[in-house]
């Protein structure tokens, strides 16, 4: 204990630095400021405008409009273009008709966001009741007029048809696709 307490009263000798006193900044006793920063040294800025050159057509910058070179393509492999980028919301909207033994469903869709737009199919409890038979040509019409309706009232005027490999429109889906076209509805193709 005596020596842990004679240590503290009598600090050893100060160790000799590499660095000269005299080069350190001396250090006044009482700072001028408490805050942080005020540490730092002051630094003139001056805020004198640059004398601005007359605007021409080659002034302004027309990025959002210009192809990009193939080296520039080749740089950023994962930038998409424009036309990719937005080549989905243009994509028209896809119908699609699915017939079972017993019902027959069709839906409207957008291609990019999978968003359905509109549905209808025989298996609906009014049209389970009201029709007599749910597979007919009758029931095609119905389900075409359906469509067509729906779609009209969510501002879809315009739609496309993809047919499945090896199928063709005739039969009930020619009905269902033509009873679509009679109400308004405009096909465009893929």
């Amino acid at each position: 204990m005596d020596f842990a307490v004679s240590a503290l009263r009598h600090p050893p000798t100060a160790i000799r630095s590499p660095v000269p006193c005299d080069s350190l900044p001396a250090r006044s006793a009482k700072p001028a400021s408490l805050s942080w920063v005020s540490s730092f040294p002051a630094i003139n800025i001056s805020t004198a405008t640059l004398p601005s050159a007359p605007l021409t057509k080659d002034s302004f910058i027309r990025s959002a409009w210009t192809r990009r070179s193939r080296s520039e393509a080749a740089k950023k492999p994962n930038k998409k273009s424009w036309r990719q980028r937005t080549d989905m919301y243009m994509r028209p909207f896809l119908l699609n008709v699915f017939f079972s033994k017993r019902f027959i469903h069709a839906k409207v869709m957008h291609r990019g966001t999978s968003k359905v737009i509109s549905v209808a199919t025989t298996n609906a409890k009014d049209l389970r009741n009201s029709l007599p038979s749910l597979t007919d040509n009758n029931a095609c019409r119905v389900i075409g007029q359906l469509i067509a309706e729906r779609s009209k009232e969510a501002d879809v005027y315009a739609m496309a048809y993809e047919p499945r490999k090896d199928e063709r429109i005739e039969g009930k889906l020619g009905i269902v696709i033509d009873t679509i076209k009679e109400n308004g509805i405009i096909f465009v193709p893929l």
